[in-house]
């Protein structure tokens, strides 16, 4: 009954979920593993209400003189949403490539939602920021193409000189961006 409860709340993005006893159990068991690779997370998934609450109220970002614009220090805490935590799924963005080989495969990122984040100022919240290991490796074109993630989300904070992120995923499949 308890993961019953917990594939409603997993849910609840798309559907309002009522237990209703075994059919709920066997419905909820069939949509994890129906649509686990299917699923498409989206980034404001990742951001708690107080921080979207934040953002709606935000006044517009002005950039005066020579220092860069900087986000109000509230957005930027990292906080995470517990329950994204080993949500498995597909997540679009652009990438920010942290370790790259010789032949210039990308095998340690930065996926963030908007082409950018990260190179110009100010970054992205660390809950809109995404560190990425895939193992296999990819390349791009270019840095302006977006991809596709796939894996399991994990509540994980990583820092480095280039930004900070609240997430991170040892991606399943990284692809072209396609709808």
């Amino acid at each position: 009954m308890f993961l019953a409860a917990r594939m409603c709340s997993v849910f609840s993005v798309f559907a309002r979920c009522t237990f209703r006893g075994g059919v709920t159990i066997f419905l909820a068991g069939f949509l994890s593993v129906a649509s686990a690779a299917d699923r498409e997370i989206d980034w404001l998934e990742l951001m708690p209400a107080e921080d979207l609450n934040l953002l709606e109220s935000m006044p517009e970002i002005v950039h005066e003189g020579d220092g860069p614009p900087m986000l109000p220090d509230e957005i930027m805490t990292g906080r995470v949403v517990p329950e994204m935590d080993g949500v498995s799924g597909k997540i679009p963005g652009f990438v920010v490539p942290l370790k790259t080989t010789e032949d210039m495969r990308i095998l340690e990122f930065f996926l963030v939602p908007y082409y950018g984040a990260c190179i110009h100022v100010p970054p992205p919240p660390p809950n809109q920021i995404i560190h990425v290991k895939y193992k296999e490796g990819f390349t791009l074109e270019a840095l302006y193409d977006p991809v596709w993630v796939e894996g399991t989300l994990t509540v994980e904070r990583t820092e480095n000189d280039i930004a900070k992120s609240s997430y991170s995923v040892v991606a399943e499949k990284v692809e072209r961006y396609q709808q």
